[in-house]
């Protein structure tokens, strides 16, 4: 469901990525791949874009003497790197993101780990004030190989009903 191919012509076709309202069903799980392997170029990037001056994201020496024995990936990181691991699956045809709660940090996150994502639907309803749209809210969760979690959260989503996404109308 990750990938459609529409016709647009003869013999010709285009990806679509994402679901409409209605492809969502309470109590379905998908699974989120590729995973992403969290490099130490990505994780003090990240951390200095975002003006994150705790050193155990960026200073060996001082990871090295914390609890933890090295340094931390940022948690924010964390957070945008499986949510980004969802979009094409559960958001790429999203109207608007609505809110993200319960976000819950169980577990470290070290560079070279490698993070996978699923997500499961918790609820889905159609809008009350925007036809030809609905709610949608997951619980994604992170996971370090080997299948420890180590974050997560739910997210809701407005989300257009088949036929009424951007994509549906682009002509190009």
């Amino acid at each position: 469901m990750v990938a459609e191919a529409k016709p647009v012509g003869g013999q010709r076709y285009r990806e679509s990525y994402g679901r409409y309202l209605e492809d969502f069903k309470v109590g379905d799980v998908y699974e989120h791949r590729p995973g992403r392997t969290i490099s130490e170029a990505d994780n003090t990037w990240f951390t200095l874009l975002t003006m994150n001056q705790h050193p155990l994201h960026f200073d060996r020496e001082y990871g090295a003497k914390s609890e933890f024995g090295q340094m931390l990936v940022n948690s924010c990181l964390t957070l945008a790197i499986v949510t980004g691991m969802s979009v094409s699956d559960v958001s790429q045809k999203t109207v608007a993101n609505l809110g993200w709660r319960e976000v819950k940090l169980v577990g470290p996150v070290f560079v070279g780990d490698t993070l996978y994502a699923e997500s499961e639907v918790l609820a889905v309803r159609e809008s009350k004030s925007r036809p030809n749209q609905g709610i949608v809210t997951i619980r994604t969760i992170g996971l370090k190989q080997g299948g420890e979690a180590v974050i997560s959260c739910e997210r809701s989503m407005l989300i257009p009903q088949r036929g009424h996404a951007v994509d549906d109308r682009m002509d190009y």
